[in-house]
């Protein structure tokens, strides 16, 4: 035992060497305030900008920056960053503290939070405008603003954050920021109006050979699209728009309040230059929804969930659409400029398949290649060359050698299983984001015997777009399924204005949260446990 004591005090002695962590409460905290002239200790702390403003001579990586409990009115720079390989700087909430980063104040910068250093961790807050402001573009008293501003700094990680009620787009992560991600984050009601809706609720470009990857977010309710893959200008003499995976998102009703409903996911560019094109572009089971009513064989209407190219110009290239959910209206899935394309395990609800006639060669060289996906359209002549033609099924197998092994069905039949998504958080083990789907509005069971939990473990439920409210408590049975409640009426009034509503009854999006299962520690893991 006094080996193993010894052993122990060494290893946290050289932990405690290795990782050194910091503090920050607010400046108004009535209890400890955060100042510039903190030492970052717990009794004499930083406040918010002053820990954002360190050296990396001062914090560097393995180190920590722990935000306590709070509300951080003010605009925010980042220029921490890490220099030691494979180690960040993380900025944190405190263990389980609310923090909330509010940019409403009279000093009008155009982001709340800007982030300008690499290999750095920001997770487990909140970013949004608190009290009133104004979203309507030509008001005297208007300022755009972004939630995140990631202008530079590759390598970062953004996890478990929640951006909301932002005038202007939730995240902007620019193309000086590659190899960064975005996980297990909720991002939803931002933007404004001006003729149309504006803010996106994810921005994102990349000019590096290194991947950004877009992971387990859950985006909605924004006032323009979902997620925007893009660049809307010309003149570039390289590209930016390239290297990104967006891997099991959550997308749904985007532009809904700017009062139409707009694609959940862009992938394009408008460089009429034609030289920085969207490429090696992957989207890997992600679910894509507005609105719709499955009742309603004719399902009118603009609601566009996917659309890929925008300039002739530029067609999009190497883009890879896999296992994918795609909902909407009339419109979609839109191919309108591409030059190569894989879409595979796919299942597609439209009025029509839209394509322009700009990715006839496309086909005809068979650069584009699609099999084994399911369609759901109005008609029989359910894919659309606008300006040119509708093919039925068969002849659209049989004119371009595609979708061999596809099914094809109209909008009455369609089917589907009713869970969507059960996808473990990565910053949480017991936490979960739910996607679920019955066309009649029926409660649906959700099967956790593959994902590690324990009958009898407790369980809270919260609908992810009244996310406050626990709508439902429990404890694992032990055939391990779990009932989610649909087609809630716990929340009637809109959701951010008039427009906006919540979705419809035949579609819900959870977050459920399970709790361990008390294990009796012996004497070394009540005095260590920290450690483990």
């Amino acid at each position: 035992m006094r080996y193993l004591i010894s052993f122990l005090f060494v290893l946290t002695s050289a932990i405690s060497f290795a990782q050194k962590e910091y503090h920050v409460f607010p400046v108004d905290c009535e209890t400890t305030k955060g100042t510039p002239n903190g030492n970052g200790s717990v009794s004499n702390p930083w406040d918010l900008q002053t820990a954002l403003s360190q050296s990396s001579e001062r914090v560097n990586g393995g180190d920590i920056i722990w935000i306590h409990k709070g509300i951080y009115t003010g605009h925010y720079k980042s220029v921490l960053q890490s220099t030691k390989t494979n180690k960040y700087v993380t900025v944190s909430a405190y263990k389980n503290d609310k923090v909330i980063l509010n940019g409403n104040l009279g000093r009008k910068m155009n982001y709340v939070l800007e982030v300008n250093g690499a290999n750095v961790i920001y997770k487990n807050f909140e970013i949004t405008y608190l009290g009133e402001f104004s979203r309507k573009k030509g008001d005297s008293n208007f300022k755009a603003a972004v939630g995140i501003n990631h202008r530079k700094g590759e390598d970062c990680k953004f996890q478990n954050l929640i951006v909301h009620n932002i005038p202007g787009s939730g995240i902007g992560s620019w193309k000086a920021t590659g190899g960064s991600e975005i996980e297990d984050c909720i991002i939803y009601n931002n933007g404004y109006q001006g003729a149309r809706g504006h803010g996106a609720g994810l921005y994102i470009q990349n000019q590096s050979e290194k991947t950004r990857l877009i992971k387990n977010n859950i985006i909605y309710n924004n006032y323009y699209k979902g997620i925007e893959v893009w660049s809307a200008s010309s003149g570039s003499n390289f590209e930016f728009v390239k290297n990104i995976t967006l891997s099991n998102n959550i997308i749904f009703n985007n532009g809904a309040p700017g009062g139409k409903h707009v694609d959940n996911i862009i992938i394009a560019s408008n460089d009429k230059d034609g030289i920085n094109v969207a490429k090696r572009i992957k989207l890997l089971g992600n679910v894509l929804y507005h609105n719709v009513d499955f009742s309603n064989n004719k399902n009118y209407g603009y609601g566009a969930s996917l659309t890929l190219g925008f300039n002739s110009k530029s067609p999009v290239e190497d883009i890879s659409i896999l296992n994918n959910v795609i909902i909407g209206k009339n419109n979609a899935f839109n191919i309108s400029h591409a030059k190569s394309i894989e879409f595979h395990n796919n299942i597609v609800y439209a009025g029509y398949i839209h394509l322009n006639t700009s990715v006839l060669k496309a086909f005809e060289a068979k650069t584009i290649a699609l099999n084994n996906n399911k369609y759901y359209t109005r008609k029989h002549t359910g894919f659309r060359f606008n300006k040119h033609r509708d093919y039925n099924f068969k002849d659209w197998q049989n004119r371009f050698s595609i979708d061999k092994n596809s099914h094809h069905g109209y909008l009455r039949d369609f089917e589907i299983k009713p869970v969507l998504k059960v996808q473990q958080l990565e910053t949480s083990s017991n936490d979960f984001n739910i996607a679920l789907l019955e066309k009649n509005g029926n409660n649906v069971t959700v099967d956790f015997s593959d994902y590690g939990i324990e009958d009898g473990m407790s369980f809270k439920i919260y609908n992810i777009e009244n996310r406050e409210e626990v709508i439902k408590y429990g404890k694992v049975s032990s055939d391990l399924k779990v009932e989610f409640p649909m087609g809630l009426k716990s929340f009637e009034k809109p959701l951010h204005n008039v427009v906006a509503t919540k979705s419809a009854d035949n579609f819900g999006v959870y977050r459920i949260e399970f709790s361990n299962k008390k294990k009796r520690k012996g004497f070394i893991g009540r005095l260590f446990g920290w450690l483990f």
